[in-house]
């Protein structure tokens, strides 16, 4: 019964290889940050602390095929890996856990960082609140500037070899963060990043140019976190009226990307116009466009309640067609800064990812 569970999640979504390894997600995953809903910040994204809740989205992420959960240690300072923990008992087998280390989680000079110090408490902190021996994608949720990259790819290479940890990944890194920490590791023969957890959306597109063009030549998967444009793309944002009353940009958008009001109004015309053509939502389409872009292996997606995380999974199962991405390409474009808008001057020898 449980084999035949497990081969029916598996052959229920589509998956891609993250990056250069050999490890298959599901294109879309699930972002446990709603799980909680410790302190004001998360519970503006949304607050399922309560068990049976969660367990719930769990199912239906289950049932569609997402068995990536991401998550944490800072996401409601534990308490988002502690309930996905709780409701992941007995499947452990069925799933991929993702979380994360480095932001500040305690008051002391080293609860902070990617020091060998920190990293190793909060690994082990990590697999404790989530009720396993291991960690599948454990990311670096940010760069460190003050630890010496050799200190940092050391430790995680031996988290690896202890078995604590199956891969790691970077996560709001620049492209010279990035590619310098892959050559640190190729130097010494260290595990590798193998993906790249960063921001991504129609809104703002700065990730194609550096970061992709890295991702294509050295095989770091992008797994993409808020491809809904920080709460901008769900469709109730129009020209004209005020925010929604229920919407994490009343307390959380200084946290964010910044979106002039005319480049949001520009892209979600665009999108209404897909969405006429295509019978599909706002946000679907925003997803749909994502999943058709180089590097991508997966789209971290939240939920504050079913309806939420059912329309997000009708994303997947469709194609957008060339003429109908041309579209949202030409409403999106965005400035480019410098190097870049010299290098885009001679596509012979520099031409765009996309």
């Amino acid at each position: 019964m449980q084999l035949h569970f497990a081969s029916r999640i598996l052959n229920s979504m589509e998956t891609r290889l993250l990056g250069g390894s050999g490890l298959k997600v599901p294109v879309l995953s699930f972002g446990a940050g709603t799980f909680g809903g410790g302190n004001e910040f998360f519970k503006a994204w949304g607050a399922t602390d309560d068990l049976a809740e969660a367990r719930r989205i769990v199912d239906i992420c289950l049932e569609a095929g997402v068995n990536l959960f991401d998550t944490a240690d800072v996401y409601s300072d534990g308490r988002s890996e502690e309930v996905l923990g709780k409701v992941l008992e007995g499947r452990r087998n069925q799933v991929l856990i993702s979380t994360k280390a480095t932001f500040r989680l305690g008051d002391g000079p080293n609860d902070m960082g990617s020091s060998r110090y920190h990293l190793r408490r909060s690994i082990e902190d990590s697999l404790r609140r989530l009720g396993t021996d291991y960690v599948d994608i454990y990311h670096m949720h940010g760069f460190d500037a003050l630890t010496p990259i050799e200190e940092v790819q050391e430790t995680l290479y031996s988290f690896v070899r202890e078995g604590k940890v199956r891969y790691i990944a970077a996560s709001n890194f620049s492209g010279w963060h990035l590619m310098k920490s892959l050559a640190v590791a190729d130097r010494y023969g260290w595990t590798r990043y193998v993906a790249h957890q960063a921001y991504y959306s129609l809104l703002n597109r700065e990730y194609e140019w550096e970061l992709m063009p890295l991702g294509i030549a050295e095989k770091v998967g992008a797994l993409v976190w808020s491809p809904l444009g920080w709460g901008r793309l769900t469709g109730k944002l129009r020209r004209g009226q005020p925010l929604p009353e229920t919407s994490r940009l009343h307390k959380t958008s200084f946290a964010g990307p910044q979106v002039a009001d005319e480049h949001l109004y520009k892209v979600v015309d665009a999108l209404d116009a897909v969405a006429a053509e295509t019978g599909k939502t706002v946000p679907q389409i925003a997803l749909n466009w994502l999943l058709q872009r180089p590097t991508v292996s997966s789209l971290i997606v939240g939920a504050r309640n079913e309806e939420q995380l059912r329309q997000n999974l009708g994303a997947v199962g469709w194609s957008l067609t060339k003429e109908q991405v041309a579209t949202l390409d030409k409403a999106s474009e965005q400035p480019l800064i410098y190097p870049y808008w010299h290098q885009r001057q001679f596509p012979e020898r520099n031409p765009p990812p996309v």
